[in-house]
């Protein structure tokens, strides 16, 4: 198949362009030195070009913080770029992957979120993430709007400052000695190379819908830590930061678990759980010369 990656060279588009391209597809991998999703005649323009079967869209105004200063430019590219590229997707008769977030949730529910609850965001970004779902399945009925949560993969995160979860903390723990990391958050951490497997399978299909697509299970931030450190056999003291020691300047849900029910029902889930995709990234680490890991 024609496939359009829209933000390939960020974290989780890096990865698809390979997964695509290893699956025998042609790839088209676009960053925003080639179009401009808030842009209706760049989009147009780009991907009329191109005509692509299959366009996936992991382009977003991710910091959250910067979202919130920013709320306007925050809708522009969340909201309105899903917007620009569902309408240019149904004129093309091309099907559109769009990517979005745990963040959509509170974190009240305290149990795995699953497609139908009602999305309640605490944040701009949240929010605009959410409304760019709702242009997306109301412009285009060939549309696969898929939540994920807590990423991490080999390319660098530019709005988490190159640095995803994992690195972090290898690398605090060489400089210090010594980690603190909050328990009092909980997440399903999902390796963006395993998603990226999860997106080729789903466009396979034609069951068109809402997805949550993570890796199985759920830990704190400091268990994570925990595993990150079990497995490398670093040497550190990791303590429990206190849930003020590193007080956020956005309101974030404090349990964002998804629960893969729609992938399940139609058979269509390949996650394994977290600590599995974990040991993979992190032998394929040792393998990669060290210029190549985000540092």
């Amino acid at each position: 198949m024609k496939i359009a990656v829209i933000g390939a060279n960020g974290q989780l588009g890096n990865d698809l362009v390979a997964a695509f391209s290893e699956n025998g597809d042609m790839v088209s991998g676009l960053t925003h030195s080639d179009i401009e999703i808030s842009d209706p005649q760049s989009v147009s323009h780009v991907l009329e070009g191109i005509r692509p079967q299959v366009i996936v869209n992991t382009a977003a105004m991710h910091h959250v913080e910067n979202c919130e200063r920013e709320p306007a430019s925050a809708f522009a590219i969340n909201a309105l770029g899903a917007k620009n590229l569902a309408v240019v997707a149904r004129e093309l008769d091309a099907v559109l992957v769009h990517v979005s977030t745990d963040y959509v949730f509170d974190g009240g529910k305290g149990s795995p979120y699953v497609e139908e609850d009602d999305p309640r965001p605490l944040n701009a970004y949240g929010i605009t993430k959410l409304a760019g779902e709702h242009f997306v399945r109301a412009t285009t009925a060939r549309h696969f709007v898929v939540r994920t949560s807590g990423l991490y993969g080999k390319s660098p995160c530019r709005a988490k400052g190159g640095l995803n979860f994992i690195e972090l903390m290898l690398k605090l723990a060489k400089e210090r000695g010594q980690v603190r990391v909050v328990d009092s958050e909980v997440v399903s951490p999902t390796s963006t190379a395993e998603l990226a497997q999860q997106l080729v399978q789903l466009c396979r299909s034609d069951s068109y819908g809402l997805y949550h697509a993570t890796a199985e299970g759920s830990c704190s931030w400091h268990e994570f830590a925990r595993e990150i450190f079990t497995l490398t056999d670093t040497a550190v003291e990791l303590k429990v930061a206190s849930a003020d020691e590193f007080p956020a300047k956005v309101p974030r849900p404090k349990y964002s678990v998804l629960e893969n029910r729609a992938l399940k029902s139609r058979g269509l889930n390949a996650f394994k759980p977290w600590q599995q995709a974990l040991q993979k990234y992190l032998g394929n680490r040792i393998k990669t010369p060290a210029s190549q890991i985000c540092t």
